[in-house]
């Protein structure tokens, strides 16, 4: 039989994961009787930890959230995996919250054993990130909980939201899904004024509060979230603009792309329209010849142009052979 303490942990751990435990399962578990289980109950509730318990075939004992929160109890890995988690976030995955990750991280690796203090470290030591081509745009946690929290509570957002050339304008939306796509938030809303779904940068929005009144949720604009906001953000952001005949079959060709990158029209069983884009020409060049079939530019001409230098100095750099 475990010890008191050994046996308070072990139904901590139990009552963490997230199900109602029956006291006469429980006790199986610990190898004690139901009055000791009671017992312990009682004094995990002393130590700040709000037990709930429910009669009924389908009742038993469950922790529920308190008014303040009281020590959690991790295993091995998922301790590796929230110190991970708070070091990412320390670097700024979300701006505004550097500094609360570092005071969380500091208390985590304070207690972590050293076994896993020495994985931890390992993981650190022999990983890189690769740095940003430039800064993301500042995010604060405030706004960003704000957003969720109205999503959550289906409740109508007012906000001001500024455009490219940095002029404001002002929106209301019944608010879907915060996105996290590259280095940017994004959220997924329903523009009541201009009924149809809309995608905002979370960084570019004012939100006024109190927020609006409560909505009849709808279904989304996709099942595919990530794929829609993607393909949206990206053809938003692109500077050019090109739409491609491809001589093959439009699912072979989604194959080798994602939305990222552009859309796919099948035009019969052997071809396809690719709309594609991106910042430069060069990159555009480099995504048609990684697709690995023959196509014919319909559009910009520019790219055409850019496409015939390429040919002639590919042609220049491989003479024949005898």
């Amino acid at each position: 039989m475990l010890d008191t303490s050994a046996r308070l942990l072990k139904l901590l751990s139990l009552l963490q994961t997230p199900r109602s435990w029956p006291g006469s399962e429980l006790a199986e578990r610990l190898g004690v009787s139901g009055r000791t289980v009671r017992n312990d109950i009682d004094r995990l509730r002393e130590l700040g930890y709000p037990v709930d318990a429910a009669r009924g075939a389908t009742g038993g004992y469950r922790l529920g959230a308190g008014a303040a929160m009281p020590p959690l109890l991790l295993d091995d890995e998922e301790a590796v995996a929230v110190t991970i988690a708070l070091r990412t976030a320390a670097r700024g995955a979300v701006p505004g919250t550097e500094e609360t990750s570092l005071r969380a991280l500091a208390k985590l690796e304070q207690v972590l054993p050293s076994r896993l203090r020495r994985r931890v470290r390992t993981l650190q030591a022999y990983t890189v990130a690769v740095p940003a081509d430039r800064p993301a745009p500042t995010v604060s946690a405030e706004v960003l909980t704000t957003l969720v929290s109205a999503c959550r509570d289906r409740e109508r957002l007012r906000f001001e939201y500024l455009d490219h050339a940095g002029s404001p304008t002002r929106r209301v939306v019944e608010p879907y899904r915060a996105v996290n796509w590259g280095r940017r938030w994004y959220l997924v809303a329903w523009d009541v004024e201009r009924e149809d779904w809309r995608t905002f940068r979370i960084d570019r929005m004012r939100p006024r509060t109190p927020t609006g009144p409560r909505f009849v949720p709808r279904e989304g604009p996709d099942a595919d979230l990530a794929a829609y906001v993607s393909g949206r953000v990206s053809s938003a952001a692109w500077r050019h603009h090109a739409r491609v005949s491809v001589h093959a079959p439009a699912a072979e060709v989604v194959e080798r792309i994602n939305p990222a990158v552009g859309t796919v029209e099948a035009v019969d069983a052997d071809n396809c329209t690719l709309i594609t884009g991106a910042d430069t020409l060069q990159t555009l060049a480099v995504h048609l010849g990684m697709l690995d079939f023959d196509f014919d530019v319909i559009e910009p001409p520019e790219l055409v142009a850019h496409l015939r230098r390429l040919a002639d100095r590919y042609a220049r750099s491989t003479p024949p052979t005898d």
